[in-house]
């Protein structure tokens, strides 16, 4: 399908309630391996659930932390892409416009914060920040590796990466203010997602069932490709620049 449709170029212009869905494709542009992807060398023989349970950091606090230490510090070298910076582009724009904008990403790695956007919802979380198991203490680790593992909290406690692992639920009220967005949006745009992953995924259902307009950009076809308004085999960091400069020169 062609980025020129006139209806979905004026919609860049004109939508005042937009909502951006991003998975892993989104950050793999940027050099961030996907879960499964990062599975390489000496832990190529691990099953992710080996990895991303509260059982298993319990079980072997020294090696999960280690593994999620090692992808912070290989995440810290990755930067934004065009398609985060056209995002955060696209939503100085909308809101410039009197309009509301958000971004609800299933990414842990805050590239779209780093790349300009202003309203982000994490709904697994971030490997930014890490918390005690303990007290419950948060705290921002954007420094080199740990010095131990597991890393500790001042009162003791073992702290834990704060992704939502296997089995967890989503942030308080992430997904709930999600779908009321989506719920009430003229555009939706589902970047980088096999949208198989749910509750995430059943935000492309809420927002067609509201009435909005749904682009998929992915590079591959998915169970939504023949549902959406329009569905763009490609990456997200090469489409939105296009469909950027077609709206707003």
């Amino acid at each position: 399908m062609s980025i020129d449709d006139p209806i979905l170029i004026d919609l860049f212009r004109s939508a005042a309630r937009v909502v951006v869905f991003t998975g892993a494709g989104v950050s793999a542009e940027s050099g961030v391996p996907t879960f499964r992807n990062a599975l390489t060398g000496h832990w190529a023989k691990f099953d992710p659930a080996e990895l991303a349970t509260t059982e298993a950091y319990e079980r072997n606090p020294e090696m999960v932390s280690r593994w999620y230490d090692g992808r912070r510090c290989e995440i810290g070298e990755c930067r934004p892409n065009a398609g985060h910076l056209a995002l955060a582009e696209f939503e100085r724009r909308v809101v410039g416009r009197g309009g509301r904008f958000m971004i609800a990403t299933q990414n842990i790695d805050r590239l779209h914060q780093a790349g300009g956007s202003k309203s982000v919802i994490e709904l697994h979380g971030t490997l930014w920040v890490w918390r005690c198991m303990d007290c419950g203490e948060e705290g921002e680790e954007r420094g080199p590796a740990f010095v131990e593992y597991p890393p500790r909290c001042a009162c003791g406690g073992m702290r834990r990466p704060g992704v939502v692992w296997f089995g967890e639920a989503l942030p308080e009220g992430a997904i709930e203010l999600a779908e009321e967005l989506v719920g009430a949006c003229d555009l939706l745009l589902s970047l980088g997602t096999s949208s198989v992953v749910y509750p995430a995924a059943g935000l492309i259902d809420a927002a067609l069932q509201g009435g909005a307009q749904v682009l998929e950009v992915n590079p591959e076809a998915t169970a939504y490709s023949g549902r959406v308004h329009w569905s763009i085999r490609g990456k997200s960091g090469e489409v939105l620049p296009e469909l950027m400069g077609a709206a707003f020169g």
